[in-house]
């Protein structure tokens, strides 16, 4: 039987060294190209001194943003000038003699990528992995809470149409184009006419675990976790509401962690007195983390997956989210947590502490379900349909041909 042609990947993420889910993926799906040994080529931002490394069949090429980066976040910028490099980035593309170009959005690094692969007729595939038209229309709302409630979201809801075209416009480009769950999914074939495949989430399920569990048996708090970017987009303001709520309902033994940071930390801090504030935690860290939650509050509209949401099931703890998004595709309703719209959030909290055995019966379900999920099904997956998009190419044999 005829062994398939390896596929040459240059890949150009988003982000890679960050706290968010792009990030994360990314360097998941560098390390399936390393333990595989087939050549992949890593385009992105970074600060080492040395930007160009290979080491067996990885490539990595990595420049800094410069002084005209818009932050984003506390560690995410958009930098317009990261254009300069286009010619050594050029070069470099076409040494590795890639057969596809992988981009994960219309960042400056994405729309770079994307530019090369039609000037050197290189087939592009696209993921989506950021709601950027809900995120404009999110954090619109909150600048323009000066005008008059109607007007602003009149505003806001334009905003949010006007970012969602311009997306589109990017992702039309792709031969083929993946999001992380199934509704983007149909929304990205309806608009691009376009083939779009699931492109989900693995997980390390020997890291997240309930057997780090390391609380003290005196301890009988019930500890509610939140694990993300502390910021608008992500609705925390809810875990406020929630803190009331269940206090006004007589549960007072409970407690929120709260990992990671952003712009809304200070607020978090100012109005979630029972918040223990762990900052950005990684590796065993932030395993331990998971393992001692009781339960996951993850109150985000926009996360197109949920990454934090498939790492609190792996590690044996219930989740409660809102039905919008990635996460309530990852949430089995009733058995690995509930779902719950803003104003039944602390219902659904509520019923769960109230029941040991229910909360009991959803952990191990939770930890059933999440060990399933391998992040190598999920880039086999991707190498898949770039054979899907390659049937007349030569793979490992390709000729550049410089469009006009």
């Amino acid at each position: 039987m005829p062994v398939e042609p390896v596929i040459r990947v240059a890949y150009f993420p988003d982000s890679f060294h960050e706290v968010n889910g792009v990030a994360h993926t990314s360097r998941q799906f560098q390390e399936f190209a390393r333990r595989r040994d087939w050549p992949f080529f890593c385009v992105r931002a970074g600060n080492r001194p040395e930007p160009l490394i290979v080491e067996g069949n990885l490539t990595t090429l990595e420049y800094p943003r410069g002084v005209f980066s818009v932050p984003l976040e506390k560690d995410l910028k958009f930098d317009p000038t990261w254009i300069g490099h286009l010619p050594s980035i050029v070069r470099y593309v076409g040494a590795f003699r890639p057969d596809v170009i992988h981009v994960t959005g219309p960042s400056e690094i994405g729309l770079l990528g994307s530019r090369i692969a039609r000037w050197l007729r290189i087939p592009l595939a696209a993921s989506w992995h950021t709601n950027l038209h809900e995120y404009a229309a999110t954090r619109s709302r909150r600048l323009l809470n000066w005008l008059p409630q109607e007007r602003a979201g009149e505003w806001a809801g334009f905003i949010e149409r006007l970012a969602l075209w311009l997306s589109i416009r990017f992702y039309r480009h792709a031969e083929v184009l993946f999001a992380p769950n199934p509704r983007l999914c149909d929304l990205l074939e309806r608009r691009t006419r376009k083939r779009c495949l699931l492109m989900q989430r693995g997980i390390d399920a020997d890291l997240f675990s309930p057997a780090r569990r390391d609380r003290e048996a005196s301890d009988r708090d019930y500890v509610l976790g939140f694990v993300g970017r502390l910021s608008v987009e992500k609705n925390v303001r809810l875990l406020a509401k929630v803190q009331r709520e269940l206090e006004s309902q007589g549960i007072r033994n409970f407690r929120f962690r709260i990992v990671g940071h952003g712009s809304e930390e200070i607020w978090l801090r100012d109005h979630l007195p029972r918040a223990e504030f762990t900052g950005v935690l990684r590796g065993e860290a932030l395993a331990r983390a998971y393992a001692g939650m009781d339960l996951f509050v993850f109150p985000s509209h926009t996360d197109t997956f949920g990454n934090v949401v498939l790492e609190a099931l792996a590690s044996g703890v219930p989740a409660v989210v809102t039905p919008d998004g990635g996460p309530q595709s990852l949430v089995r309703e009733g058995k690995t947590g509930l779902i719950a719209e803003d104003d039944g959030f602390s219902a659904a909290i509520a019923a769960i502490l109230r029941d040991p055995v229910l909360h009991r019966n959803m952990g191990i379900a939770a930890r059933e379900y999440a060990a399933s999920a391998s992040w190598d099904a999920v880039f086999e997956g991707v190498y898949s349909a770039y054979r899907s998009v390659l049937p007349d190419r030569a793979v490992g044999q390709s000729r550049f041909r410089r469009a006009d």
